[in-house]
């Protein structure tokens, strides 16, 4: 299931909440009680290769280890 972001564009109350897809949007608030929560647009996570670094380029260039081996 899908983690959604919602915030409150009334108070600011923000929230990340498991949802399956087929479950309604949100649209009141548990902090303020108005129907001002709204769903955030976020970046997907993307899996790559373990290092924390896009594909294609070396581990090192984002803080990781090139285990001994070339840079670059």
């Amino acid at each position: 299931m899908p983690i959604y972001s919602y915030r409150c564009e009334e108070c600011g109350f923000a929230q990340d909440v498991l949802q399956k897809l087929s479950d309604p949007l949100l649209t009141e608030c548990p902090s303020c009680g108005k129907s001002a929560f709204k769903k955030q647009l976020s970046a997907p996570a993307i899996a790559g290769e373990g290092s924390g670094a896009p594909a294609g380029l070396p581990p090192c260039a984002f803080g990781g280890s090139c285990m001994g081996g070339p840079c670059g």
